[in-house]
């Protein structure tokens, strides 16, 4: 590889009629320092090779490319709306492909403050968006790219508003509120403010998530997503009619636990041994599924989650995964989900590596 410098002799012409002077315009691709080709290059090397900036500078300059880290940085984020278009179009179409999504949450650096990357895939799709919070209001943003939160005060929202153990009283007081009426964030937020102004800054968090997800159910702009699956984050609860827990991550709780005396290695160990074996069953499962098969499989969870072991702590913890039996079992159900997240962990990693 080398460099190419190119000169190029633009043609002018002069209007005597309208007294202007035309100069034909540079091929397309061509605009600013460099060509389509290095442009194109340096794109694949940083979303198709998770190539770094840094690296990329090093990179170039080992061809002889001279180029500031300015020119770089703009290449790769300004001027793309076709890119962006596509996204959109990618997007809402990967939404729209199936009732169930992989979500997972990562964290990200924005001119050097935290923020978190959302990943929304399927076996269609990746997407990745950027945002300075990982909350229940986040996660519904995702699920209706481009589109503002919207929300609702209705017997539904009430009730996920006594789920969320709001007191009665500023139950009775949110009555004032407009009622089955679609409202902006803004100006829920001001009549919050206005008949609420009391509510601590949880309270009102909890209120706008319940708003939002009843709105969210009801809106008929994007496709409504029935699973998620997901881990087993508070974020993600109680937006999607269910919810797929990942096995991959419900087993790394396992993984953690690091017994002292002999007796509890090996009661570990064989517990570990069976939890994968339960787990390649489940798999077999979703190649032939049958009422019979998903009644011995739930009779299987249990005796394994709920049968002491002698082990305090890996007891404490089969606790812990046997309240989540409807997440984990979810399968059972719908054949077609698939038992863990790592398609939006993998893809979590790979936005990692990038930045």
């Amino acid at each position: 590889m080398a460099t190419d410098n190119i000169l190029f002799r633009k043609q002018k012409y002069y209007s005597p009629s309208l007294r202007k002077t035309y100069v034909a315009e540079l091929p397309l691709g061509y605009e600013g320092e460099f060509g389509p080709g290095i442009k194109a290059l340096i794109i694949s090397l940083y979303y198709g090779g998770n190539m770094t900036q840094g690296k990329l500078l090093e990179f170039l300059a080992d061809l002889g490319i001279s180029i500031s880290a300015g020119y770089l940085s703009n290449l790769l984020i300004k001027n793309h709306s076709g890119f962006e278009t596509e996204k959109k179009e990618v997007y809402d179409s990967g939404l729209a492909s199936s009732p169930w999504q992989h979500f997972d949450q990562t964290g990200a650096r924005v001119g050097g403050v935290n923020h978190t990357t959302n990943i929304i895939c399927n076996p269609l799709y990746t997407v990745y968006f950027t945002t300075a919070n990982k909350d229940r209001l986040t996660v519904l943003k995702g699920l209706q790219p481009g589109r503002e939160l919207k929300f609702i005060l209705n017997p539904l929202t009430f009730s996920l508003i006594e789920d969320f153990k709001i007191p009665i009283k500023w139950q009775n007081a949110l009555q004032l509120l407009p009622q089955e009426t679609v409202l902006g964030e803004s100006e829920f937020n001001h009549l919050l403010n206005k008949y609420v102004p009391k509510l601590g800054a949880q309270q009102v968090t909890r209120i706008k998530e319940a708003a939002a997800i009843v709105f969210y159910h009801q809106q008929t702009d994007c496709p409504v997503v029935q699973t998620l699956c997901c881990d087993d984050a508070p974020q993600f609860k109680l937006i999607t009619a269910d919810r797929a827990l990942c096995w991959v991550h419900e087993g790394r709780h396992y993984k953690k636990l690091s017994p002292v005396f002999h007796c509890h290695q090996v009661i570990l160990e064989q517990f570990l041994d069976d939890f994968w074996d339960y787990y390649r069953e489940l798999l077999a499962y979703k190649n032939a599924p049958s009422p019979e098969a998903a009644l011995l499989l739930r009779s299987k969870f249990l005796l394994l989650f709920e049968t002491q072991s002698g082990y305090e702590l890996l007891d404490e913890r089969k606790q812990l995964t046997a309240t989540k039996v409807s997440e984990l079992l979810r399968v059972l159900e719908h054949p077609e989900l698939p038992l863990h997240n790592n398609p939006a962990e993998l893809a979590a990693r790979t936005c990692c590596a990038a930045t």
